[in-house]
């Protein structure tokens, strides 16, 4: 049975916020818009972070929970700046990443709409479109360079290293710092921690604890990259602190999801000897699926139910959810579906990302979200690949990578709808500033005359001496062409595949 207080009507019928909470996001907000675009992400990471999603504004109806806020905020900088024309909104201009969250975004507005056929639906859909466009694009805006990167990095540390004390905390004392100081909407539930198998589950300012700790462990590896490329002991002391408060925060809310999402992260970076023969290690993954589907009676998902780090786990019921999504595809393809919570026990509870937006929206959006994966990785394979050679950068973009990966794990044992959303951005708003070098340059390379950067090597002999000269004269012969078409394939990126006479 669906909670009442997530049902239609739940919501905060009026707003529902600590004083202290709407002055730090109006302090926030006003930093947003008259810092230097550096140092903006500062603000805006420590209050979307640390300030509850039960914090609501409400307006005419529209509830404003305080990173809508802070979104109004953004979309007024980034108006400012387009305007001025001092600053690019989009650093390398819009990549494939932003029009499939534009895609994904739209068409689960739409399909939304169409499915339920109301103007409470179409409110509630907007509110979503309106979080996504102005968190995500807020993001990509702050972080254009490497030096933007850092400075998220910093921020991230901080607010780890705020999170990590308060988290230990409510897991030994069962209270919550965060609601307990600021109220908001069903505060007196929300202050005292959730118990599952006499372990305390903590949550911090997160909507669940499952939320809190995935945050945690696809962070770490961002940390560990950022230690590798950056050796002032300044930046080093920060990265290391966010590590280690990364790293413990999974272990502090009772969920194998968060666990999963930090060895996700871990595994991916013991990987690092094997970064030149991944294709080998993907096709070993699907041809080890296919296998055991072959050899398993039940079908090879049902490998998610028996997976599990911590007491009392539902990985159950996570299986069950990708199995009724996938007996039911034909249900909810076109639009989505309603009717996805009568398929079994707990089954209103999508605690799966690719489910949860399969289901409610259609297989667009599903497409949409996987395309977001699918090109993530082809950038940092590329840009890793474009650094080869100097080790720091190419860890860098590994770890990267690593955090992408981490999500792509979690997402299999949870749905970001609260501020953990913001983590997510973060990652890919890096993605896209860290490899944009490596896409500008393969871009140009592939758009330029392959004959502006070759020059086909040639052989000087010497010729008879002509009549009456007495001088060899040089007669240049041209080489057989396997260099020269070694090098264009080189100039192409296609370094990993040289011919096979070579």
């Amino acid at each position: 049975m669906v909670p009442k207080n997530i049902q239609f009507g739940g919501g905060a019928a009026a707003s529902v916020f600590s004083p202290i909470a709407l002055a730090i996001v109006l302090i926030a907000g006003v930093l947003i818009c008259v810092l230097p675009r550096k140092k903006a992400v500062v603000p805006f990471l420590f209050a979307g972070m640390l300030i509850p999603i039960n914090q609501v504004w409400v307006v005419a109806g529209l509830h404003f929970p305080m990173f809508r806020v802070l979104a109004l905020f953004g979309f007024a900088r980034m108006a400012r700046a387009k305007i001025s024309g001092k600053d690019k909104i989009f650093s390398g201009g819009m990549n494939k990443i932003d029009w499939a969250v534009i895609i994904l975004t739209v068409f689960t507005a739409v399909d939304g709409a169409l499915l339920w056929q109301s103007s409470a639906e179409i409110t509630f859909q907007m509110g979503n479109a309106f979080t996504v466009f102005g968190l995500y694009f807020l993001v990509r805006y702050l972080l254009q360079t490497e030096e933007d990167v850092k400075g998220a990095l910093r921020a991230m540390s901080l607010v780890l290293i705020i999170l990590a004390p308060t988290i230990i905390y409510e897991h030994n004392t069962g209270n919550n710092v965060y609601y307990g100081l600021l109220g908001g909407l069903h505060a007196a539930k929300l202050e005292h921690s959730a118990v599952r198998d006499g372990f305390l589950r903590a949550q911090g300012p997160f909507g669940h604890a499952i939320l809190a700790g995935t945050f945690a462990g696809f962070m770490m590896p961002l940390f560990v990259g950022w230690w590798s490329k950056d050796k002032g002991k300044l930046d080093r002391t920060w990265a290391v602190l966010g590590l280690i408060a990364a790293s413990i925060i999974p272990f502090m809310v009772g969920s194998s999801t968060a666990l999963f999402a930090l060895l996700a992260g871990v595994g991916a970076l013991c990987l690092w000897p094997m970064r030149r023969h991944l294709r080998l290690a993907r096709w070993g993954i699907v041809g080890t699926l296919i296998a055991g589907q072959l050899y398993m009676t039940a079908p090879v998902w049902h490998i998610i139910s028996d997976v599990s780090l911590s007491d009392g786990s539902s990985s159950y019921h996570r299986y069950m959810l990708v199995d009724q999504c996938i007996r039911h595809f034909w249900v909810w393809a076109l639009v989505g579906t309603k009717d996805y919570a009568s398929w079994g026990w707990d089954m209103w509870d999508l605690c799966n990302q690719y489910v949860a937006t399969a289901d409610p929206s259609g297989l667009v959006p599903l497409i949409a979200l996987i395309t977001i994966l699918v090109v993530g990785f082809k950038y940092i394979g590329k840009a890793r690949k474009h650094y080869e050679g100097d080790r720091q950068n190419e860890f860098f973009v590994w770890a990267i990578g690593c955090s992408f990966f981490a999500n792509v794990i979690a997402f299999f044992g949870v749905s970001y709808w609260d501020q953990t959303i913001i983590g997510w951005y973060l990652v890919l708003a890096i993605v896209a500033a860290v490899t944009l070098p490596a896409r500008i340059t393969q871009a140009a390379r592939a758009d330029a005359p392959i004959e502006a950067f070759i020059q086909r090597p040639s052989l000087s002999i010497a010729a008879p001496p002509s009549a009456g000269s007495g001088i060899a004269q040089p007669v240049h012969l041209q080489k057989d062409n396997r260099d020269y078409t070694y090098q264009r394939r080189e100039l192409r990126g296609d370094v990993g595949r040289r011919p096979s006479r070579y």
